[in-house]
C-alpha cells in the first residue's frame, strides 16, 4: 500500500487499535482517522482515551468509540471483542504493550505476569477471535507491534524480548496461513521510539540511538501492510537487526548484555532494577 489515504477503501470502515492512549498506538489512531476510518480505541486510561476521542470526532462523519480495558486482566480481551459487536471491522492494530528492564529475578511476579498478558496473551487471543471475521469478509488487515528485541535474546530485558519473540513468531506464522485469504498480516518491529514509555522506564531519549518518532513508525507500518510479513522501521534499525542475525549466538548474547547494561547504568538504574512502564 502506497498511501495511508487508501486504508478505508482497501480494508473497510472500522479499525480497532489497542494501546491507543499514547505513543505508537495514538499515532495509529490519528492516521486511521485522517484516512476516514472509524476507530475503536482501546486502552486502560479513560481520560487519555476520551481526550483523543473528542479530538478525532471533530472530523465530520467520523465515529470514534472507546473501550476502557487493561489487557493484563484475564477477561479484557473478551470485553474488547464484545465491544466490536456488529461493526464492519476491517483492520486490527494489536499495539498495547510494556517492558520490564533489569535483572529478571528482581522483577515482581505480578508485573511479569501482567507484561506477559498484555504483550503476548492479548495479541494471541485477539487474533484468534477476530481473524475469522476478517477472513469471512474476504479482506482485512492485522498488525502486531513487536520490537527489534523480538529478533534476538536480550539479557536484562529477557522477559520483554521473549514476549516480543512470541509475537514475531505468531504474526509471521499467521502471515503464511492467511496467504490468499485477502487478509494482510504484518509484524511491526520498531527500535527506540520517542514515547513516554522510554521516560517512565528511566531512560534518557537523548541517549537512545536512532530514536524515531511514533508518528513515523505508525506511518511506515500502515504503508508496509500487505507487502511483507515483518517491517523494521528506520534504515539504522534494519542494519542492526541484520547484524544481529549474522552474529554468532554466544557473541550476540554478550553484545546485547553489554549494551543493555550500559543503557541501564546511563539511566542511573543499574542492572538490579526490575521496573517498567505500561504503554
Amino acid at each position: 500500500m502506497a498511501k495511508t489515504q487508501d486504508l478505508k477503501e482497501k480494508y473497510g470502515p472500522w479499525a480497532l487499535v489497542t494501546g491507543a492512549s499514547s505513543g505508537i498506538g495514538e499515532q495509529f489512531a490519528r492516521l486511521l482517522a485522517r484516512s476516514g476510518v472509524n476507530v475503536l480505541l482501546v486502552a486502560r486510561r479513560a481520560d487519555r482515551l476520551e481526550s483523543l476521542a473528542q479530538e478525532l470526532r471533530r472530523r465530520r462523519g467520523l465515529e470514534i468509540e472507546l473501550v476502557v480495558a487493561d489487557l493484563a486482566e484475564p477477561d479484557a480481551v473478551d470485553r474488547v471483542v464484545a465491544a466490536v459487536g456488529e461493526r464492519d471491522l476491517g483492520l486490527v492494530v494489536s499495539n498495547a504493550g510494556f517492558g520490564l528492564k533489569g535483572d529478571f529475578a528482581a522483577s515482581e511476579r505480578a508485573r511479569i505476569e501482567a507484561m506477559f498478558n498484555v504483550n503476548a496473551r492479548a495479541p494471541l487471543l485477539l487474533a484468534h477471535a477476530l481473524l475469522p471475521r476478517l477472513r469471512a469478509r474476504g479482506r482485512g488487515g492485522f498488525i502486531f507491534t513487536g520490537s527489534v528485541e523480538g529478533e534476538a535474546p536480550y539479557p536484562f530485558s529477557a522477559a520483554y524480548a521473549a514476549t516480543k519473540a512470541f509475537v514475531h513468531s505468531l504474526g509471521m506464522g499467521l502471515h503464511g496461513e492467511l496467504a490468499g485469504s485477502g487478509v494482510d498480516m504484518l509484524v511491526l518491529a520498531p527500535g527506540a521510539t520517542d514515547t513516554e514509555a522510554i521516560r517512565l522506564q528511566g531512560f534518557k531519549p537523548e541517549l537512545m540511538p536512532n530514536l524515531m518518532s511514533p508518528a513515523e513508525v505508525a506511518k511506515q507500518a500502515l504503508r508496509r501492510l500487505g507487502k511483507a510479513p515483518l517491517h523494521v522501521p528506520g534504515p539504522e534499525n534494519r542494519k542492526y537487526v541484520s547484524m544481529m542475525r549474522r552474529m554468532p549466538r554466544e557473541k550476540l548474547i554478550a553484545f546485547n548484555a553489554q549494551a543493555m547494561s550500559a543503557a541501564l547504568d546511563a539511566s542511573g538504574r543499574g542492572e538490579n532494577n526490575g521496573g517498567g512502564a505500561q504503554n
